[in-house]
């Protein structure tokens, strides 16, 4: 951790390498509040950490725009068997790849709620406000994000929603903005009883985030037609705008 995070820049590498890897950046801002927590990391290297799990969160949004569900089973199938053996190096692969298998067919999962989801009035109504209301659409992203503890996760429904066509691109990029806010919930209940820097490191996350949001409120619009540079498809150019987002 030391040698990681000696540097803002170090650590900015480090948080895009763990995320990326672990799939989850409530999961590695949980770890870093807890490092800070017990002295293992200051407060300082806790910043480079959390800009690079922002940008490393955004790897797993990429993927789903990958025909993978082929790979997914044989995958499961394969990481368990490997589980299956004494020696240590073969067997924590098969719990990695296990792992991430199971990653992948969950946040699967969340990309096929649209569909039942849309059928539900009280849904169909909030969905009819989202696309109305992009301001609105950040509050119900930041909710739903906080509620799942999932920034990917609210992604993945948001672009199922997309494919599907109960919702617009620019309605999509306003729910990702608000998922940005409401994946801080997870770190700042873990901060809840720390000491001051841990506490501090969480309120970074926080204020990193808003910031951004707000920064890039009004240039949706801008951001819609960079992602759009890069796909025409549009469930694609909401993973494009995450990483767009989040880079900058």
């Amino acid at each position: 951790l030391q040698a990681f995070t000696s540097s803002p820049i170090k650590g900015f590498f480090f948080g895009i390498f763990i995320t990326a890897i672990l799939q989850s950046s409530s999961a590695v801002m949980v770890m870093t509040v807890g490092f800070v927590s017990v002295g293992a990391i200051t407060f300082q290297q806790s910043l480079g950490i959390i800009l690079g799990s922002n940008i490393g969160t955004t790897v797993t949004a990429e993927f789903m725009t990958f025909s993978i569900e082929r790979w997914i089973g044989p995958g499961m199938i394969l990481g368990f068997l490997l589980m299956l053996f004494k020696r240590h190096s073969i067997r924590y692969t098969g719990f990695s790849l296990f792992g991430i298998c199971m990653i992948f067919f969950s946040i699967k999962g969340f990309t096929s709620l649209a569909e039942p989801l849309s059928q539900y009035s009280l849904f169909f109504d909030v969905l009819e406000l989202v696309e109305k209301n992009t301001l609105f659409a950040i509050i119900v992203g930041a909710i739903i994000t906080g509620i799942i503890h999932s920034s990917t996760g609210m992604i993945a429904i948001a672009m199922g929603f997309i494919s599907g066509g109960q919702l617009s691109i620019l309605a999509g990029i306003a729910l990702m903005l608000g998922s940005n806010i409401g994946t801080c919930v997870t770190g700042y209940m873990a901060s809840i009883g720390a000491g001051k820097e841990a506490k501090l490191t969480a309120y970074a996350h926080i204020w990193i985030n808003i910031l951004g949001v707000l920064l890039f409120y009004p240039f949706i619009k801008e951001l819609q037609l960079a992602a759009a540079f890069f796909s025409k498809e549009a469930h694609v150019q909401l993973a494009h705008a995450s990483v767009i987002f989040n880079v900058i």
